[in-house]
């Protein structure tokens, strides 16, 4: 049983991953004392409550330890729990485990084979050659969206603006058809919003879309080798001569793209549009200047993925706390982006920061986000497009959160693109 080093201000049973927690707020408040007086800090949870049978998991909340652990494989295992840190209550240990096939829950020497097959598709000349498709598709979302607003110019920008780039890049990327975004973009939210009452998922439902995603991608998949074409999906699993992908690591491999590459950049981008309409000065020297720095500095602000685990693979100390070999580590990526020992006055949004060094895309090491550059890319083809086309763009009501114990989502956010007066 392990002692907590006592922190008075939080409240007992406080737990960072409670769903309903993270559907109210990021706990920045939390997030900055555990910083200064426990940076390693047990959290008790009653065993299966996140999936896991055992009694909880260390919370690291400074920078320099996420780092540190990021990228130590070989003392902190992503394969043994997985990265993902909460479950639903009712996953059994074999739904958990058969998540290891995705790249995201690999080790090295797997995770190392598997990723450099993968990268293939995301090298800097790979990701330029989308990016005049996608500045003409980001103007036509945005064009769409101000057509079909409502009478008063409102529309949600979720559901019309954030979440469209990404699904399309990802199909433009492994060549789905434009038609069958929308299944990937429902398949996606299953996967994701289990916690959420509103979409009614349970895990069976989860993990049937995860199973259609699969299916989906390893037909794509079949019918790529048998007639190869110009894109990522023939290089993956039609290259002669050297390493490919089997059509199921192919179709996990779209698992991952589906949550990692869908779902975070579309809440960089809902938190981004947020952060500017909350900070006009912003948004103006933005619309002004369109800084490079603007799209790292959004991903910092918004940081998608609250946290993800790892799994000790040895007794070890980090932070002078005795960490047990298979004890659950619990990387708060929302906590080292606003680390004061790293980021001057980390509580403002500040699109012009630079240096820039957050954690949003991870904190280095064999996970870091294989798709940064499409990200980045991706953040500042839309928000391009808005100051083009609705610079007048405000606010018409509060974003309703998602209801995740790892994703820092938003379900909607309701914009008016009216003219005052």
């Amino acid at each position: 049983m392990k002692l907590p080093k006592d922190c008075p201000h939080l409240p007992e049973g406080f737990d960072f991953t409670d769903p309903d927690l993270l559907q109210d707020r990021v706990p920045h408040p939390e997030f900055a004392q555990m910083r200064q007086t426990a940076p390693v800090w047990w959290c008790g949870q009653r065993p299966g409550i996140a999936g896991f049978q055992d009694e909880g998991y260390w919370v690291v909340t400074r920078h320099a330890d996420v780092k540190h652990v990021s990228t130590h494989p070989e003392l902190f295992s992503s394969h043994t729990n997985t990265a993902v840190i909460r479950f639903n209550e009712s996953i059994s240990r074999d739904q958990i485990d058969a998540q290891r096939l995705i790249m995201l829950n690999m080790d090295p020497p797997e995770h190392t084979r598997v990723r450099q097959i993968v990268q293939r598709g995301f090298t800097p000349r790979s990701v330029r050659s989308l990016e005049q498709a996608l500045r003409r598709r980001a103007r036509t979302i945005v064009e769409t969206a101000l057509a079909s607003a409502a009478d008063d110019g409102s529309f949600d920008f979720v559901t019309r603006v954030a979440a469209e780039l990404p699904l399309q890049a990802i199909a433009e990327l492994i060549g789905v058809p434009q038609e069958d975004r929308a299944k990937i973009f429902d398949w996606s939210n299953k996967m994701a919003a289990y916690d959420d009452p509103e979409y009614a998922i349970t895990e069976e439902i989860g993990t049937e879309a995860a199973m259609e995603i699969v299916s989906y991608a390893m037909n794509l998949a079949a019918a790529r080798k048998e007639c190869p074409a110009k894109d990522i999906v023939s290089q993956l699993v039609a290259a002669e001569d050297e390493g490919n992908l089997s059509n199921d690591e192919f179709g996990f491999f779209v698992i991952l793209l589906a949550v990692a590459g869908n779902e975070t950049t579309r809440n960089a981008i809902s938190h981004g549009m947020h952060a500017f309409l909350t900070h006009p000065d912003q948004w103006e020297l933005y619309k002004r200047e369109r800084p490079e720095t603007a799209a790292e500095e959004i991903v910092r602000w918004a940081t998608p993925v609250v946290s993800f685990q790892r799994t000790a693979t040895q007794d070890l100390e980090l932070g002078g706390q005795q960490i047990k070999k298979g004890d659950r580590v619990g990387l708060f990526y929302s906590s080292a982006n606003n680390d004061p020992e790293v980021f001057d006055a980390p509580e403002r949004f500040d699109i012009a920061r630079d240096p820039n060094p957050h954690l949003g895309f991870g904190g280095g090491g064999p996970h870091f986000c294989l798709g940064k550059s499409l990200a980045v890319m991706e953040i500042n083809l839309i928000f391009n497009a808005i100051a083009d086309t609705m610079p007048s763009l405000k606010l018409a009501g509060d974003p309703r959160r998602l209801r995740s114990a790892w994703l820092n989502g938003i379900k909607e956010l309701q914009v008016s693109a009216a003219e005052a007066g």
